[in-house]
């Protein structure tokens, strides 16, 4: 049996290192229409989303709760140390995957779907932590990205009207300054939800090693996780700013600010919520609902339906990945 102290940093590093895959896998997340209509060059956008990622990271710690002890019940995997491990691995592998071919899909839920899979094989489906469940994870993966598509639909809709009578290289020039700061919001809103997501993993290390009495998020953890998704972000995730930039219309400055302040919204209020929920998919459907606004043939529904498809995937296959290393783990003798 491994030492457990061993066991532990191990579990943290590969959590450091499944935050640092976020960060790469979503950076396109807030910069992607800021790099595709020239507001920013590459190099400045991921600067200003590593940062903010960072910064973003402190603000709450509603969904590492979540994360640490909604998803599988912490007193039914108390004794298993080694779950975790399984459990990032399913999130890893789907990450890099998706990565790999330039797809967009949730890191949020391919860690929850490790975490499902690895507490199914060990101690089957009471496990689980149905309510939390429900209310956190599947009810937001229906409603965030319904929520995206009207909030781009109808900001894009009301901008429209108010500038409708509006010179076009002045108005461009002005949604240029407020396409960033609208990108800045977002990525400050990322950094709060989706860090949080690998405080509630290493948290719930730590509880389970009996190095913290209940669940809560040290400092150490903040810095860590802060310090890996924006290392991450500074990285980007070039293929899939490509699709999210390009593929699914083409963007104006008009449409990234209303796109990603749509977004923040949707973001930010789910953060408050505790709910951890998927940025890509709430980008992505107000960026759709943002061209949809100009006419529906303007958007390339084609890559809208591929991403669609990942989205409802990215839990049962992380699942069967993290349940797979579980069960290796106990071939291992290490469960």
């Amino acid at each position: 049996m491994p030492d457990i102290p061993l066991l532990l940093a191990l579990i943290v590093a590969v959590a450091l290192v499944f935050d640092y895959t976020n960060g790469a896998h979503d950076s396109a997340n807030a910069i992607a229409s800021v790099v595709s209509t020239k507001v920013l060059t590459p190099k400045a956008a991921v600067i200003m989303a590593g940062t903010l990622n960072f910064a973003g990271a402190f603000l709450g710690t509603h969904v590492a709760e979540t994360i640490g002890k909604g998803i599988v019940r912490p007193e039914m995997i108390s004794g298993c140390q080694s779950l975790l491990l399984a459990a990032l691995s399913g999130a890893i592998f789907w990450n890099v995957l998706t990565w790999y071919i330039g797809l967009p899909s949730s890191s949020s839920h391919a860690l929850i779907g490790g975490l499902m899979g690895a507490g199914i094989v060990y101690r089957g489906w009471a496990s689980l932590e149905y309510g939390s469940i429900l209310e956190k994870v599947i009810i937001p993966l229906f409603l965030s990205p319904v929520a995206g598509f009207i909030a781009g639909y109808i900001f894009m809709l009301g901008i429209a009207w108010a500038t409708c009578r509006a010179r076009f290289r002045p108005a461009n020039a002005a949604f240029k300054k407020l396409q960033m700061t609208a990108a800045a919001c977002m990525a400050l809103t990322h950094g709060m939800n989706d860090a949080q997501k690998t405080m509630g993993i290493i948290s719930l290390a730590l509880v389970v090693f009996h190095k913290i009495p209940v669940l809560y998020v040290p400092v150490w953890v903040k810095i860590a996780c802060a310090g890996a998704i924006m290392t991450g972000t500074l990285n980007g995730g070039w293929k899939i700013i490509k699709t999210m930039g390009q593929k699914i219309f083409r963007m104006r400055p008009v449409h990234g600010f209303a796109a990603q302040s749509a977004t923040a919204g949707v973001i930010l209020t789910a953060s408050l919520l505790g709910a951890p929920i998927s940025t890509t998919q709430v980008i992505s459907s107000s960026v759709l609902g943002v061209g949809s606004s100009k006419r529906i043939s303007a958007v390339r529904w084609g890559v809208a339906g591929s991403m669609v498809l990942a989205w409802f995937v990215t839990i049962p296959a992380s699942a069967l990945v993290g349940g797979l290393c579980m069960f290796l783990c106990r071939l291992l003798g290490l469960a």
